[in-house]
């Protein structure tokens, strides 16, 4: 049976060029970073060449970048520590963000009976920035956290107009940018944005490792503590070669940025063609937005009774996709991001994510559409 994987959004496959990577590294240079004899020089050497690549594909300096498990651990640090560490009193985010944020904010509303704010959200997918700056006037000490590609239907935020406005107000600024690194250039150096989180399983590279970025003199704390690795603000030793595989793939996803980014655009654009002609009726959920040039989330003209069998029937086809209608434990419960933009009648629809990479064929979407007319 033929095969289609269509959830690059959820995880994507590594570079045969980053394994090849990891596994030379894992083979040849297993010293600890921290160790002063030359294994672990040669450690530390691969360690910050890495930090460099990294820092320099993104407009950053080394120093900024902060090795981390993944973008989930970048978020609940960054956040937690503005609020121990800067003296945030209130965090302003939406309902839409990344699990990752959203149930950081809670705990931290809990816990340090901080204020939260949420801004609304278009029909869609887009956050009211006017309400945003509204909220920014009242000068209380500030986190905006928002992500800057939503994971599910792939609407842009302006990190740029939401940077400044931030910044004209005193407000720190964090954005959860795992579905845009890699895939868009980025210049954080011109960019008025104090933090930012990525992980490499979203750019064709490996599990379990990521980063965060820190402009430089903002004096957070460690929130995991121990040795003194990464400037002390995350202790236990590098995962060397996770972190050397994460900036291969970063440095093949810029290089190779802007074909794999036309192919893949073309690619969507074949697949609207496909929907315009076998489903007539079918809705881009997030469309009058700016959307990202990977994503596509799509409200299917079937039955609702369908939703809660499509993707096992997909499935069943050997075709790989994410729902925006997610099934957890058996019950179908509407996606906390569909709940916001759709209307009640509307989120129990079948909703599909459909997220492409450089790997896809216009074989595979078409695979895709006849596993679909079956439904």
């Amino acid at each position: 049976m033929k095969k289609a994987y269509l959830d690059n959004a959820s995880t994507t496959a590594i570079r045969p060029e980053v394994i090849d990577e990891i596994t030379a590294v894992m083979s040849q240079n297993f010293g600890n970073p921290s160790s002063t004899h030359s294994y672990g020089r040669g450690a530390k050497v691969l360690l910050e060449t890495a930090r460099k690549t990294i820092a320099s594909l993104i407009g950053a300096e080394a120093r900024e970048i902060i090795f981390t498990s993944g973008g989930t651990e970048a978020d609940n640090w960054v956040i937690r520590s503005t609020v121990k560490d800067l003296g945030v009193k209130r965090i302003i985010t939406s309902k839409i963000e990344h699990h990752a944020v959203l149930n950081t904010v809670k705990v931290l509303k809990t816990e340090f009976e901080i204020n939260v704010e949420y801004v609304n959200v278009a029909q869609n997918g887009e956050v009211d920035l006017n309400q945003l700056e509204s909220l920014l006037a009242d000068k209380i000490p500030t986190l905006v956290s928002l992500m800057h590609v939503n994971n599910e239907t792939g609407v842009v935020l302006d990190i740029d107009k939401v940077g400044k406005m931030c910044k004209e107000y005193g407000a720190f600024f964090h954005s959860d940018t795992v579905q845009s690194i890699g895939k868009t250039e980025f210049d954080l150096n011109n960019t008025p944005i104090d933090f930012i989180a990525a992980s490499a399983h979203k750019f064709h590279g490996p599990k379990g490792v990521g980063f965060a970025f820190v402009r430089k003199n903002t004096p957070l704390h460690a929130m995991i503590h121990g040795g003194e690795q990464e400037k002390g603000m995350r202790a236990g030793t590098e995962a060397i070669h996770q972190i050397v595989g994460m900036a291969k793939a970063l440095e093949l996803s810029y290089k190779h940025l802007h074909e794999e980014r036309d192919q893949i655009a073309t690619l969507k654009q074949y697949l609207l063609e496909k929907l315009d002609s076998e489903f007539s009726g079918y809705i881009v959920n997030g469309e009058g937005a700016d959307l990202f040039y990977n994503l596509v989330n799509v409200m299917l003209p079937l039955s609702d009774e369908k939703t809660g069998m499509i993707l096992f029937h997909l499935d069943m086809k050997g075709i790989a996709v994410s729902r925006g209608s997610a099934c957890q434990s058996g019950s179908v419960k509407p996606s906390h991001v569909l709940k916001e933009m759709l209307s009640d009648e509307d989120v129990k629809k079948p909703s599909l994510r459909i997220s492409l990479s450089h790997y896809n064929t216009k074989e595979d979407i078409d695979l895709l559409i006849d596993a679909l007319k079956t439904v």
